[in-house]
């Protein structure tokens, strides 16, 4: 194998891999497939099967090279051409997952490909016997019991290395690595800075520092290489921050200099939609995705959810069905599954098959949060907050788990508790209105009114999914007396849910319509509170209150009251409320631009 290959000198390439130009503009989309093809196959000599698949499916979406452009691989040290046998040994034993076996034959390798193994081989063996221990994910083990024993002899090692200068960019990726595991994230996000300088065409150290970013301001500060897979991370990491317009943007600049082929811009296109609540958008984009690879995995998951909120029942179970042949012992394939069965009020079954994702990746967010959410099901509130706060442990960016805490805490009746949750929640999703509703309620339980009105104004501001904002805040000025601001906001709730869209049961409208007739009543306006007690009489709960009302007005006008214009009254009821016309709503998109009070 050596002897097929050129043998150059170590000192002459210190580093293979920044042989390429990795400029920030995509003007050589061959220049940049080589360098894709070529990293490809640098990360799966390391092991890094998930970066080798992401930089193999990028150059898969462009046209193919011809032969004379197709790059030779890359030439053989003296140190590579001595650790030879031995790197071809321990990769086979690497590759059965015999980690310890795989180091054991490394040990003493001075070529930086095989010591790249030997400290990742001591790692992953690590990382599995920490797994192992943890037999239940659920169980009396919290976070700190079980640690992986050999990240503190890793990190002497390779800090060392480091203060040489020994390390190339897939050992800077690894330290990087360590040093998170270990939280101490301050440095290790300056040394996945450095490994993104020292080998930009490595996408996991790209992925590695997306994880530990928290905010917007947070990444200003970092100094990034001017490589164009830079875009990609920009693109990556304005998706987890919940900046969708900027993500977009971004996905389709991509689209549109040559990647309108890949896979994974358009999963996480289809993710960024499902991100900011456009479902239909979102499931078009799956569906569409599943017909250009029906056998993918990744990110099945979240096409699951988007199914399960629509109560897609028979599309669901043709997903889980479908995904259980590809490859049941997935982890997306779990969460498919156990979506499934939730969907079917199916509690324990659903939590069991969560669990079950766990112990197939105990890291994998989405699997702590829905299992979080079986619980809360289940009113077994204890367990809710321990699959919540783990996945928050995984990724302190998930909103979905500081919304649960929230929820959880509300039930146990700890407001103080719940509106730091919530507010962590809505520090991640501004412009959600779920969040600031839930903050507004909690507020109210604290007699923070004033708050509590900013929230639910906020709440219909930004688009209220729920239609409740404007209920809530009619009733918080009905609370202090504010007969007019009640008044005028039961009026845009009733506008609201009379425009034209999907038709909906509104709970609340009976109440509005009361609430109205009564006010029309004490200013005199007959024929408003007319229209409303009539409209009253259309529900159960109001039936009686609004034939009595209507009684009184007849009478009131048999006696010759005329309407009074002291009182001042808030703008009219529209005149296409005066008939029977159905109840709708129109679900308004959140307006991404707006600021967060």
């Amino acid at each position: 194998m050596a002897a097929s290959a050129s043998v150059v000198p170590a000192a002459v390439t210190a580093a293979v891999v920044p042989v390429l130009s990795t400029s920030g503009d995509f003007s050589n989309l061959r220049e940049i497939k080589k360098q894709l093809l070529l990293i490809a196959g640098l990360t799966r000599e390391r092991g890094l099967l998930h970066s080798s698949k992401w930089s193999a499916e990028l150059a898969f979406s462009l046209p193919p090279l011809p032969l004379a452009e197709l790059q030779p691989p890359p030439p053989i040290t003296e140190e590579d051409a001595q650790d030879m046998d031995a790197y071809t040994l321990a990769k086979a034993y690497f590759d059965v997952k015999e980690y310890d076996r795989a180091a054991h034959f490394l040990h003493g390798c001075n070529s930086k490909k095989a010591y790249f193994l030997y400290m990742y081989s001591r790692y992953l063996s690590g990382e599995k016997k920490k797994d192992d221990e943890t037999v239940d994910s659920l169980g009396p083990l919290e976070k700190g019991q079980v640690k992986n024993e050999a990240l503190r002899e890793l990190r002497v090692e390779l800090s060392k290395k480091h203060q040489a200068r020994e390390l190339d960019g897939f050992g800077l990726y690894l330290y990087g690595v360590v040093l998170r595991k270990l939280d101490l994230v301050k440095e290790a996000i300056d040394v996945f800075v450095e490994a993104t300088h020292v080998l930009p065409l490595h996408w996991g150290a790209w992925l590695e520092l997306c994880n530990l970013i928290t905010d917007k301001e947070m990444l200003k500060f970092l100094s990034l290489p001017d490589t164009w897979m830079k875009e990609f991370f920009l693109a990556h990491i304005y998706t987890e921050l919940q900046l969708i317009e900027e993500a977009l943007q971004k996905y389709q600049n991509l689209i549109d200099v040559g990647f309108s082929k890949s896979s994974y811009i358009v999963s996480q296109i289809a993710v960024a939609y499902h991100n900011i609540r456009d479902i239909d958008k979102a499931l078009s984009i799956f569906n569409e995705l599943r017909k250009q690879d029906p056998y993918r995995i990744e990110n099945m998951d979240t096409f699951s959810n988007l199914l399960y909120v629509r109560s897609m029942k028979s599309e669901l179970s043709y997903l889980a069905h479908n995904l259980c042949e590809i490859d049941k012992y997935r982890v997306e394939t779990c969460c498919v599954i156990g979506n499934y069965y939730s969907l079917r009020s199916q509690h324990e079954k659903a939590a069991l098959y969560f669990q079950r994702a766990l112990k197939l990746n105990p890291r994998y967010l989405g699997a702590w949060t829905l299992m979080g959410h079986e619980y809360m099901e289940m009113k077994n509130t204890s367990a809710a907050i321990q699959a919540y706060r783990h996945a928050i442990e995984v990724n302190k960016r998930d909103y979905r788990a500081w919304y649960g805490l929230g929820q959880t805490y509300e039930i146990l009746k700890m407001p103080f508790y719940c509106l730091y949750y919530y507010r962590r929640a809505h520090q991640l999703r501004p412009n959600d209105s779920r969040m600031l509703v839930a903050l507004g309620e909690c507020y109210e339980k604290l007699n923070q009114l004033v708050e509590a009105k900013k929230c639910y104004w906020r709440a219909y501001a930004v688009g209220d999914v729920e239609k409740m904002a404007l209920v809530k805040l009619a009733k918080l000025h009905e609370q202090l007396t504010e007969s007019e601001q009640a008044a005028q906001c039961y009026i845009k709730y009733i506008q609201d849910i009379y425009s034209c869209g999907e038709i909906v049961e509104h709970l609340e409208e009976s109440t509005a319509f009361r609430y109205l007739a009564q006010y029309y009543f004490k200013c005199k306006l007959w024929d408003e509170a007319s229209t409303c007690a009539q409209k009253c009489c259309a529900f159960n709960d109001t039936r009686e209150e609004g034939k009595a009302l209507l009684r009184q007005i007849l009478q009131l006008r048999n006696q010759g009251e005329t309407p009074s214009t002291e009182m001042p009254a808030p703008f009219f009821l529209p005149v296409s409320l005066s008939a029977n016309n159905t109840p709708t709503r129109r679900v308004s998109p959140l307006n991404l631009s707006s600021v967060t009070p």
